[in-house]
């Protein structure tokens, strides 16, 4: 599935979710490379409610929002 940013320097999110709802092989188009794949790493086989209790609400710097929270936003619109 592929999600468009908004508000981040990322211009979108790859992801996956597995029949156990385990979030898979997620990869950020953009944005600061070692926070993205750290983000992708930490993320990876976690349950998608733990990812979006963890990640939503995130801000980055001034911005309302940051890649974290996007792609806890893309987790929440996928499961809808």
């Amino acid at each position: 599935m592929t999600y468009k940013t908004n508000g981040v320097c990322a211009k979108s999110i790859d992801f996956e979710i597995d029949g156990e709802n385990k979030v898979r092989n997620v990869t950020f188009e953009g944005g600061c490379s070692g926070n993205t794949q750290g983000v992708a790493r930490l993320v990876e086989g976690m349950d998608v409610q733990e990812a979006i209790s963890r990640l939503e609400g995130i801000r980055c710097g001034w911005k309302p929002t940051s890649c974290p929270d996007q792609l806890a936003r893309a987790l929440k619109g996928a499961l809808s």
